[in-house]
């Protein structure tokens, strides 16, 4: 079996030190910068930009116009909605010169709604959903369900999205209610 060769639209800029894996779609008007990995089977939308030295896994979906920032680590199976925005710097301003990355990781089959705005220095656990709009200022737990301004644990999902419709969101639930079985 041959390795499905990347597709990089004409109109995107992909540094040439950039790692992007076999199966790879590169939309329009993209930025992909310096150091830059892609794992295999993503696919980055129309007008997203991919900064330097960021980590995306294996079969993710990144949806037009996200940034992906210096100091985020995208795992596998991860799903960016359209305009989410990570950030990367705990206190912003244009005159510091001392400025430090604050480093985001999104863990395996997470989906992050659209619009959603990931502050810099937490963790989204595995098969979080992150609900459209919610802004994410502490960690997310595995398979949490949050919304919101900030967000916050309203239930929890199975690893493909069913929402479990908790008594008690502050409750993780037990492993085998994650497991989607058949009807």
């Amino acid at each position: 079996m041959t390795e499905k060769k990347p597709y990089i639209d004409p109109t995107a800029e992909v540094h040439p030190t950039a790692k992007v894996g076999p199966g790879v779609c590169i939309w329009n008007w993209t930025k992909v910068r310096e150091n830059a990995c892609i794992g295999e089977n993503t696919t980055i939308g129309q007008s997203a930009y991919i900064e330097y030295d960021t980590t995306i896994g294996k079969r993710c979906k990144i949806q037009n116009g996200v940034s992906v920032y210096h100091g985020v680590t995208i795992g596998d199976d991860v799903f960016v909605g359209p305009n989410a925005t990570f950030t990367n710097d705990r206190v912003p301003r244009t005159h510091s010169p001392h400025w430090a990355i604050s480093h985001t990781i999104v863990e395996k089959g997470a989906s992050i709604g659209a619009n959603s705005t990931i502050l810099c220095g937490v963790t989204l656990g595995k098969h979080c959903m992150i609900a459209a709009g919610a802004v994410v200022t502490k960690n997310v737990p595995s398979h949490a369900l949050v919304m919101g301004h900030p967000a916050r644990v309203i239930d929890y999902v199975t690893v493909k999205g069913h929402r479990l419709y908790s008594d008690n969101p502050e409750q993780p639930p037990s492993a085998d209610l994650l497991v989607d079985r058949e009807i």
